[in-house]
């Protein structure tokens, strides 16, 4: 049974910057339809599973249509944290009043924000599919996983299939395009998120380096992968990607630097962009890619001479 429900927005947003901006293994891949927003997605109960279409109406706010059998309101919440419309947007604009340069690509890209993982599970699940392995091979497995142990949702005419619980998971002893040392991490992650170690409501209020420790502590999720998770599926709005190694090359070009910024150089350029670091790193980041910028990692410090 389908459920319609009304969520309201503060703030400029726009859902079809959004629907291009993609999230998780479709980032930077636009939808065919901006116009309509299709989510098949594991509830954070890791209990159930949830399709929504969504649209927007033109007051802002955002028409659900819901289906599944999860809970209704925790499903609106989890919406929300994906499309990055459950904070306050105030101190976001202020910040780019604070940095005109952030400010300028806040004005390029009106109403853009983060589109995350559905959630940790989904996103660790992500990176252990990715690793070695070309973006849309990744996503292509994981489309057929799916689609082969999940649920499919018939969501505005077009088929969704969602991502298989963990229970569901660990059942998997073999399949097609997984190795089993891939298998075998994507059972770590299964249960990891049982465990309750992939909470996004636990990650999301934890200081940035006990999160990431208790990420790492996921076997073959190193640092790039447990940042991913942390920033791209926890909510979190003020954590600074200083790992990150594109981010350095658009802080180059935007502010135009001699040379891509150390990490104490990227420090105080971010610090007008607080309490939204996160956010502000994800727009540079996809300004960057829409812009073709190239490949370029942070500088390190020198080493004393002493």
């Amino acid at each position: 049974m389908t459920k319609h429900a009304i969520l309201a927005v503060d703030g400029p947003f726009s859902l079809a910057a959004a629907a291009g901006f993609g999230f998780g293994p479709n980032t930077g891949r636009p939808f065919p339809e901006g116009d309509v927003m299709r989510l098949a997605f594991v509830a954070d109960d890791l209990r159930h599973q949830v399709g929504a279409a969504i649209s927007q109406r033109p007051d802002g706010s955002l028409a659900v249509e819901l289906s599944g059998d999860g809970d209704l309101a925790a499903a609106h919440a989890q919406i929300r944290r994906i499309l990055s419309v459950d904070v306050d947007p105030a101190g976001w604009l202020a910040a780019g009043k604070a940095d005109p340069v952030l400010g300028r690509l806040q004005g390029e890209y009106p109403g853009l924000r983060p589109v995350l993982f559905h959630s940790p599970y989904e996103a660790a699940a992500w990176a252990m599919l990715a690793q070695r392995r070309h973006r849309t091979q990744a996503t292509a497995v994981r489309r057929r996983l799916s689609q082969a142990t999940g649920v499919t949702f018939y969501l505005a005419g077009r088929p969704e299939p969602a991502f298989p619980l963990p229970q569901r998971l660990l059942e998997i002893d073999s399949f097609p395009g997984i190795d089993e040392t891939r298998l075998a991490r994507l059972h770590g992650v299964a249960r990891a998120a049982l465990d309750g170690q992939l909470d996004a409501s636990v990650l999301a209020v934890a200081p940035a380096d006990q999160a990431m420790r208790e990420l790492r502590r996921i076997k073959g999720l190193g640092p790039v992968y447990a940042m991913l998770v942390y920033l791209r599926a926890t909510g979190v709005t003020d954590a600074l990607a200083l790992g990150e190694p594109r981010l350095a090359g658009c802080l180059r070009h935007y502010y135009d630097l001699p040379s891509a910024p150390d990490t104490e150089t990227m420090t105080r350029l971010a610090e007008p962009w607080r309490p939204f670091r996160t956010w502000a790193g994800v727009l540079f980041r996809v300004a960057g890619d829409r812009e073709g910028l190239p490949f370029d990692e942070p500088a390190r410090p020198a080493r004393s001479r002493t």
